[in-house]
């Protein structure tokens, strides 16, 4: 499957935007992880997943292409997962973990990145809604529970 320029431009351009939509949300929240990171985040997921359904050999032959393409998923999100990891932090004597919402904000961007590429528009929209609708919505609803106290 070849793309033309604009489709790829579409698919890159929407990671990176849904990164940066990620990415305000931690910004705005003083988190280590942010706009910039996290768009890199969606956009880098998106550059590789259309660089392997872009490569021409492979068009022809779907069941090579959709062995690839499980591959390619596979493993941004094993891999993403490290960055994630960097950001947690753990205080024994506390008894206190940090940085679990960014960890899983990087691969969520990932993850929106991954439906960019693939030009699963309707999957990526709903996603990313959703996913905006946890951070700031279930936030506030923690802060008036009383369950968190930043």
């Amino acid at each position: 499957m070849q793309l033309d320029w604009t489709d790829i431009v579409l698919r890159l351009g929407a990671a990176t935007l849904a990164g940066i939509a990620i990415g305000l949300n931690r910004d705005l929240n003083n988190k280590p992880i942010g706009m910039r990171t996290l768009s890199l985040v969606s956009l880098g997921a998106a550059t590789v997943t259309v660089a392997s359904v872009q490569y021409s050999t492979m068009a022809e032959h779907p069941d090579a292409l959709s062995r690839v393409v499980q591959g390619v998923i596979q493993g941004i999100m094993a891999g993403i997962s490290f960055i994630g990891a960097g950001v947690i932090l753990r205080d024994r004597n506390k008894g206190t973990v940090e940085g679990l919402t960014t960890a899983a904000t990087v691969w969520m961007s990932a993850a929106l990145g991954i439906a960019c590429g693939l030009a699963a528009w309707i999957v990526m929209g709903i996603a990313i809604v959703l996913a905006l609708a946890a951070l700031v919505g279930l936030y506030w609803l923690d802060r008036v529970m009383g369950l968190k106290n930043e």
